[in-house]
């Protein structure tokens, strides 16, 4: 298994270094001049004091040579400066990436939890109302953008019954002291409880808004795989034995309904950072999503390059814990120097 791992993180490196690339190329082909604006050179600067800002950056090189001098940076842990606040990318990216992953895992907390459960009872019940009812709103949530559900859920439950904040990530009143980043530690490492309910309550409709496409895709799988799997032998054989309709389901059917499903939950959570971009965006919520945007808009390259390596990782590294938990869930997987069996 040890070998398997560290073959999977060897192909990791390729992976990167061809994201990473395609995103550098995209860029500097289809992006507007960087150095006109106010994140270049300055609106009304002249075509001299513009080739002289694209020449300090480096811009003036063949695109190969600045790809290889971005990833021996990134080797290092340079990624540059950004254009607009010539401030250091990484730390402004360790500033708002706690953020994003806040609301990425409690979003996938949410996917996962309601999409297993509603797949489950889906598959038991399987052609009955309840089975319609959680296809019809799995269709939905996975045909429906994304933005258009933050924008309603904002009208509805912020805008007219005034439940939830509509943005940001905090009341700016309450001050939190700055530990690990994560407001959520944060808060409670220092006892600021007001604080914390004050974050979940700003927490909670991004998250769900966000988790809504993922819940809708792990319930559909969830329910495939435990159809597939109360079809099999030895759950006849289990039932025949006098067990439970619950204990067969629970501890028999679910274990191995499981497997393919784990699958498409670390998948997801790829998907997840992508979609809050959007999320972000509508809520106001101070992650990298939000920074991104800006940064395409602004053409400031050592931003997204930057930003979109770090996805990419945490995508790549996200599969490969999903595939070790892949063979945890079902023992009779063997790793062997071809890959999985």
């Amino acid at each position: 298994m040890l070998s398997y791992i560290l073959k999977r993180i060897f192909f990791i490196v390729p992976v990167l270094l061809g994201v990473s690339f395609i995103v550098f190329l995209i860029m500097r082909v289809f992006s507007p001049d960087p150095s006109i604006g106010e994140s270049g050179a300055g609106k009304y600067a002249t075509q001299e004091q513009r080739m002289a800002w694209r020449e300090e950056r480096g811009l003036n090189a063949p695109i190969p040579l600045q790809f290889l001098s971005f990833v021996g940076g990134a080797i290092t842990g340079d990624l540059g400066e950004s254009y607009k606040t010539k401030i250091p990318v990484t730390e402004e990216i360790f500033a708002r990436f706690p953020a994003t992953v806040e609301i990425a895992l409690t979003s996938m907390l949410i996917a996962s939890f309601f999409g297993i459960l509603m797949g489950v009872i889906s598959s038991v019940k399987r052609n009955s109302i309840v089975d319609r009812m959680v296809m019809l709103l799995s269709s939905l949530g996975t045909s429906v953008p994304v933005f258009w559900i933050a924008i309603m859920a904002t009208i509805f439950f912020s805008g007219d019954l005034h439940l939830l904040p509509s943005g940001d990530i905090m009341n700016q009143c309450l001050v939190v002291d700055t530990i690990t980043g994560f407001y959520s530690v944060d808060t409670l490492l220092t006892g600021n409880f007001d604080a914390f309910l004050d974050f979940i309550r700003h927490l909670i409709l991004p998250a769900f808004t966000l988790s809504l496409h993922s819940m809708s895709v792990i319930a559909r799988i969830t329910r495939s795989s435990m159809i597939d799997t109360l079809a099999q032998d030895y759950i006849r054989t289990a039932r025949a034995k006098g067990l439970g309709e619950r204990e067969v389901v629970l501890n028999h059917a679910l274990r191995n309904a499981l497997i393919p499903v784990v699958t498409v939950i670390g998948l997801q959570l790829g998907t997840l950072f992508g979609g809050a971009v959007l999320v972000e965006t509508v809520f106001s919520w101070p992650g990298i999503g939000g920074y991104v945007v800006e940064s395409v808009l602004n053409s400031d390259f050592p931003v997204v390059q930057a930003v979109v390596l770090l996805v990419a990782v945490v995508f790549t590294l996200t599969n490969l814990i999903m595939d070790i938990i892949y063979a945890a869930l079902n023992p009779k997987i063997k790793f062997t120097k071809e890959g999985t069996s």
